[in-house]
């Protein structure tokens, strides 16, 4: 009984650690934004120009070699880090709560400010590692998110809001380059590969996302159902099933989706939850048939498509600016 009260000292020493921790790492930021604004304003009085970041390496190097991280590549960034963040007062309180790697992945991961917001918030709210962040870059998730938009179930829509991203949005692609399959593979190959890469499937819908079970079974009288995967989301407050097809999409898929969500919502379902949601995730779709298909569909379903390689960011960004133009059409 003694040791359990002690462990809670370890708790409390744990807690201290970790605060102290944010309070360097925050510090530390605010001191490179400092430096940075220092050696740019310096650049622009002195007569040096460029090379104030090579004398300032040189000088750090020749009489303070014990301060490490004052190189003239990272003396660079921080001048790129001032610049860039000068006056942004969304990215100042949220620079702070990141490590300098994950900002510099930022940094030169994103092309606009709006991007730069995305992943910012991103990071902070989701806690990402290094290697997390950069898998969310390298696979274009803020394109594929904000092309995205406007596809969501109104159910959905009226319960979040935009600090609640990525994990309440149903993306229109899902970038599954992780599963490594081989270039034949069948349903359950792919249901099996999913499981055996939980956590990096997670990262990719969105950590909100707890998992439940797969081929999780529902009966409808006197028969058996398979849902593939089935999830539950904490921010929707609902049950999320995944039904996997390897082709494009057919009109048919819906309406087993839709017994699946009824039995869900009449057996599994509790009081206090919101109504089941369902992603049917295929490898293409037809934009006309998934319309139609859904049209008058009462359920709360959406149709997503999945890649199995990194999708070119500049296709996405193309696809964006055609967004883009027909809404400024439009309005």
């Amino acid at each position: 009984m003694l040791e359990e009260n002690f462990n809670q000292i370890i708790e409390l020493i744990e807690q201290r650690k970790n605060n102290a921790y944010i309070k360097i790492n925050e510090e530390l930021i605010l001191m490179y934004l400092d430096v940075g604004k220092f050696l740019y304003n310096l650049q622009k009085e002195s007569k040096y120009g460029d090379k104030i970041t090579t004398k300032a390496a040189e000088f750090m190097k020749n009489n303070y070699p014990n301060i490490k991280g004052f190189t003239k590549r990272n003396i660079e960034r921080m001048i790129q880090f001032y610049r860039i963040y000068e006056n942004d007062e969304i990215a100042t309180p949220l620079v702070t709560q990141l490590s300098w790697t994950n900002n510099l992945l930022i940094l030169s991961g994103s092309k606009s400010r709006k991007e730069r917001h995305f992943y910012l918030q991103l990071a902070v709210k989701n806690k990402y590692s290094k290697r997390e962040l950069d898998r969310q870059i390298s696979s274009s998730y803020y394109e594929r998110y904000t092309l995205s938009n406007e596809k969501q179930l109104p159910d959905i829509i009226k319960t979040i809001d935009e600090d609640d991203y990525p994990n309440t949005r149903i993306l229109d692609t899902y970038s599954l380059e992780f599963l490594d399959l081989p270039e034949e593979f069948s349903e359950s190959d792919l249901r099996n590969s999913i499981i055996n890469n939980l956590k990096n499937f997670i990262l990719e819908i969105g950590k909100d996302f707890t998992f439940i079970g797969n081929e999780y079974k529902v009966q409808v009288g006197n028969h058996d159902f398979f849902i593939d995967l089935l999830f539950y989301n904490r921010e929707l407050s609902c049950l999320v099933a995944f039904e996997l097809k390897l082709g494009e999409y057919k009109a048919e898929y819906l309406g087993k989706m839709n017994l699946y969500l009824e039995a869900l919502d009449r057996d599994v379902k509790k009081e206090n939850e919101n109504p089941s949601v369902g992603i049917i995730l295929c490898s293409s779709k037809d934009k006309d048939v998934v319309e139609y298909s859904l049209s008058k569909n009462m359920s709360q379903t959406l149709i997503s498509e999945y890649q199995l390689k990194l999708i070119d960011k500049n296709l996405l960004k193309n696809k964006l600016r055609e967004v883009k133009n027909l809404v400024d059409v439009k309005k």
